[in-house]
């Protein structure tokens, strides 16, 4: 882990950025092979996921759409309890997501005058699930749910296959419980393609949410526009706030959990106190070499772990506000206090309970966080990601002869005389 103090004066944002040197790492070479890869499937449709499965995979797929059968393999491959703890999680993220739900309104805002928006599900979405490393049952409950909160009639979700051709049988279990109906063998560059620009037997989306490896990424860079999309999300990243009050072997745990899914994933300490700061640098020496994902972990904690050592709580805070990391946990004494110092994170987790794997799995808040400080502008997925908005306007008779001649005056300022003609023909009438 590398130290860093921070000077009296505080570091800039630039100098942070310099610091913590995150990026999603899209290269010009990787942007040229994964457009090759989406110009085929948008030209080759089917025939094209089939050999670019085979390719990449190394699946010869006939039919790539999850069948009932295979659901129902699935399902009797998972236990019971897990079967009780996704539902149990559905219900919890279910709950949060409604409290996002916005209504349609309208009111008067001047005599004659209604004004209003109107809120609609987006009517086809489509949801990336990685498959990579690890399979992740819990990224299909955080991204399909709020799709379905939100009231979207159509959701379709794709994820590769394993080399047996078929889904990891918790993503499908997740799926079950989610309620969602249409599932494709489809990964990679190739999945985003197919969702984004359609085959002959899977209609296009108009939007796609879900995390992803490098390549999933550009994909999704490249086809907005086409479509909508969520974020192009970068590697995972944690930064604890804490001094001596809490205990560094909790903390270590906690920088770790994050650590383990990414060699690219960024770990931040930020302390007052640089002796509560050695110990956690060697609790998480000692506790990595007990985890079965060790390399991940290693090579994480030593490219990209920090710690900053601050002078106090408030240096702290700044630092956070310039890292604008994708979960914050606060383990300092009365850790609500600091909430108002809070501007930039993706998910905060107070006090020394409300550990990150909580909000990764139980909680109920979303868990696809904006990441590589993108916090700093952008927001957890949630019902409003899969919502749309149209503005609403209802002028009467008397109300628009108030207006006309001021709506010409401008328009002819603009030099946009049919848009004054348009006025004009009415106060013929």
């Amino acid at each position: 882990m590398e130290w860093i103090t921070v000077p009296e004066k505080g570091f800039t944002l630039r100098e942070v950025r310099t610091l913590t040197n995150r990026n999603v790492n899209l290269s010009e070479e990787l942007e040229k092979s994964v457009s090759a890869i989406l110009e085929k499937v948008r030209d080759g449709g089917d025939a094209a996921i089939r050999e670019l499965t085979k390719k990449f995979d190394g699946v010869e797929l006939s039919d790539f759409r999850v069948t009932e059968e295979e659901m129902q393999e699935a399902l009797a491959q998972v236990t019971p309890e897990f079967l009780e703890v996704l539902k149990e999680a559905k219900a919890n993220i279910e709950t949060f997501h409604k409290e996002q739900v916005r209504k349609s309104w309208t009111k008067n805002f001047r005599d004659g005058v209604e004004l209003g928006e109107q809120f609609l599900p987006i009517q086809r979405v489509g949801v990336y699930v990685p498959g990579g490393r690890a399979a992740y049952p819990s990224t299909v409950l955080m991204d399909t749910v709020p799709a379905l909160v939100a009231g979207c009639p159509s959701v379709a979700m794709t994820t590769p296959p394993g080399k047996d051709g078929k889904v990891n049988p918790n993503i499908l279990a997740a799926a079950y419980v989610a309620g969602v109906k249409e599932i494709y063998k489809v990964g990679g560059a190739q999945g985003i393609a197919m969702l984004a620009y359609g085959t002959e037997s899977v209609e296009p989306v108009f939007k796609i949410v879900g995390p992803g490896n490098a390549f999933v990424a550009m994909a999704k860079r490249l086809v907005f526009g086409t479509v909508g999309i969520d974020m192009i999300a970068g590697p995972s990243e944690v930064c604890c706030v804490a001094d001596a009050n809490a205990d560094p072997t909790w903390i270590a745990a906690d920088l770790l959990s994050q650590a383990e899914h990414d060699p690219r994933a960024a770990v931040f300490l930020i302390t007052p106190d640089a002796d509560f700061g050695k110990k956690v640098e060697a609790e998480m020496e000692r506790q990595m070499k007990e985890l079965s994902r060790y390399e991940i972990i290693k090579s994480s904690v030593d490219d990209y772990a920090k710690a900053f050592l601050c002078k106090d709580a408030a240096q702290c805070f700044d630092i956070v506000n310039k890292i604008a990391p994708e979960h914050l946990e606060v383990e300092l004494p009365d850790p609500k206090q600091y909430l108002p110092l809070i501007y930039n994170a993706g998910a905060i987790f107070l006090g020394k309970y409300t550990s990150e794997p909580l909000g990764d799995y139980m909680a109920g808040p979303n868990h696809t966080l904006p990441t590589s400080g993108t916090a700093a502008f952008s927001s957890p997925l949630g019902v409003y990601d899969f919502v749309k908005h149209s503005s609403v306007e209802i002028y009467n008779k008397e109300a628009f002869q108030k207006i006309s001649k001021k709506v010409q005056i401008f328009a002819k300022a603009e030099g946009l005389t049919a848009h004054a003609h348009a006025m004009e023909v009415r106060d013929e009438d």
